[in-house]
């Protein structure tokens, strides 16, 4: 049963649960006194089941998505209030103050980190086992380690903060000091994590999760070897399997939780307020009615239909093939309120109905959305391989046709992809279909080198004028706050 983190922290721990989580189920704690919240097992794992929840509730749903998609070639936006920021993200034009970068990026993950900084100060001197002491510092510093990753990826090196002692003024760290220190805090931790269906509830990291991390963190750094080798770590579990459920069914919340092999680190939603997933009120078309790509999703009228609309761009659409199954989540008609047939493939207005929930309430779909998949798993040892050879070895080819044959599409060859460039090229084109709508879209770009270049392609006059653009600016009220902490260039 799909239960709900719950949180009653003291003092000092600031818990915010945010729009997706479920499934940790803890017994709320509501008295602690100040001299033993941090010494009694009780109180650090309050302060754990924090990190966690900031965790949980690092960019909004929908953010996680628009933020890496909105800027590429896959996704686009019209409409509502949402567009005035998501504008500023389609045409490059964002700024160190947009609200987006502080609000949904920035601030989660530093609260996590100081989370998560507090479980490790004070662990040794907790009343519990010496099995859990491990087992909770492993878990904070993987949650540390995550949310650097994840800070890393938009902005670049950051200030790395691993005391609550430490001066609010701090420089950033050094690009080899922060690759070198989430590299170590997850290498040092995983030996202490359970493997994967250990865990004592859904949600707890696990050694799967942790090498999902650093597979994906060597993958975007391009650490070709150490990345395989993580992808590898994973696959040994033979845990993990993309053949449970065919692609139109992985995002259900009928098949949520630790029984869907595909998923290894979701956030987590709840078709309830303050918990949900509101992609699909910005996906729904104007009058949407039904669709006959999704014939099973029944549309109700207490469903949220917002004024911004998350569209797909018809470009990157139509390099689907017609018989590919990951189509099926993608509306390109709809019936609308008048009985009349609605054609939005063309005009960049298709919609990805991956998210798709019978029992929306409102704004709040139960979909998780996926962190990591073990799809993403197969497809980044691939591609880690293929680098490091000068022609794609064969386990390159069995590893993306276990993607191809669920969507339905004849297995790629070396007729194919006769060389490294053609593979990766492959590969790319691949992660492209298999991930619309998970917030992927960038990183692969920036990794492939094209991220300036397909915006300026599609005519994005700010992407002309400088390359800087590639990371994200510091938010600016950081920047006031912390003198030592210097903007990325170009902003």
């Amino acid at each position: 049963m799909k239960t709900l983190f719950k949180y009653i922290l003291p003092l000092v721990v600031i818990a915010s649960l945010g729009s997706c989580a479920k499934d940790l189920d803890v017994t709320p704690y509501s008295e602690f006194a100040p001299g033993n919240v941090l010494t009694s097992e009780s109180g650090i794992k309050s302060l754990l089941y924090s990190a966690y929840a900031q965790q949980q509730t690092q960019q909004n749903s929908r953010f996680v998505i628009n933020n890496s998609e909105m800027c590429t070639d896959m996704a686009f936006n019209s409409g509502g209030a949402e567009n005035g920021q998501l504008v500023q993200i389609i045409n490059f034009t964002w700024d160190a103050t947009l609200g987006t970068f502080q609000a949904d990026i920035w601030a989660p993950n530093y609260r996590c980190i100081r989370d998560a900084n507090g479980v490790i100060e004070n662990i040794d001197n907790v009343n519990t086992t010496d099995a859990n002491k491990k087992l909770y510092k492993a878990e904070a510093r993987v949650l540390r380690a995550y949310s650097y990753a994840t800070l890393y990826g938009f902005f670049g090196p950051v200030p790395l903060r691993t005391s609550t002692t430490q001066p609010g003024d701090l420089a950033r760290a050094t690009d080899q000091e922060m690759k070198d220190f989430i590299e170590k805090e997850i290498t040092e931790s995983v030996a202490d994590l359970p493997d994967p269906g250990k865990e004592e509830a859904y949600g707890r990291f696990n050694k799967g999760v942790a090498y999902a991390i650093l597979a994906k963190f060597y993958l975007n750094t391009k650490q070709w070897q150490k990345s395989a080798d993580a992808c590898q770590q994973i696959m040994n579990f033979n845990y993990y399997s993309t053949s449970q459920y065919p692609f139109k069914d992985l995002f259900r919340v009928e098949n949520e939780g630790m029984t869907n092999k595909e998923m290894i680190l979701v956030l987590q939603c709840k078709n309830e307020v303050g918990f949900g997933n509101w992609f699909m009120a910005g996906a729904l078309p104007p009058g949407f009615k039904s669709t006959p790509q999704v014939p099973d999703f029944n549309y109700q009228s207490t469903m949220s239909n917002f004024a911004t609309q998350y569209r797909l761009r018809t470009a990157f659409v139509n390099t689907m093939a017609a018989n590919d199954n990951r189509r099926s989540l993608i509306c390109s008609s709809y019936i609308n309120n008048a009985g009349a047939t609605v054609n939005i493939l063309g005009g960049d207005n298709a919609r990805s109905f991956k998210y798709w929930d019978n029992t929306t309430i409102g704004n709040n779909s139960g979909n998780d959305v996926p962190i990591y998949r073990y799809s993403d798993i197969l497809l980044s040892r691939a591609e880690a391989l293929n680098e490091l050879s000068s022609t794609p070895p064969a386990e390159c080819f069995t590893l993306i046709n276990k993607i191809r044959t669920r969507a339905g599409l004849p297995d790629l060859t070396l007729n194919d992809a006769p060389d490294k460039k053609s593979f990766r090229d492959a590969i790319f084109r691949e992660r492209g279909w298999e991930f619309i709508s998970e917030g992927k879209r960038r990183e692969d770009l920036i990794r492939q080198g094209t991220f300036i270049s397909s915006a300026i392609a599609r005519g994005v006059p700010a992407a002309q004028a400088t390359t800087d653009k590639v990371l994200f600016p510091i938010p600016q009220s950081e920047i006031q706050a912390n003198k030592l902490c210097e903007q990325n260039p170009g902003y």
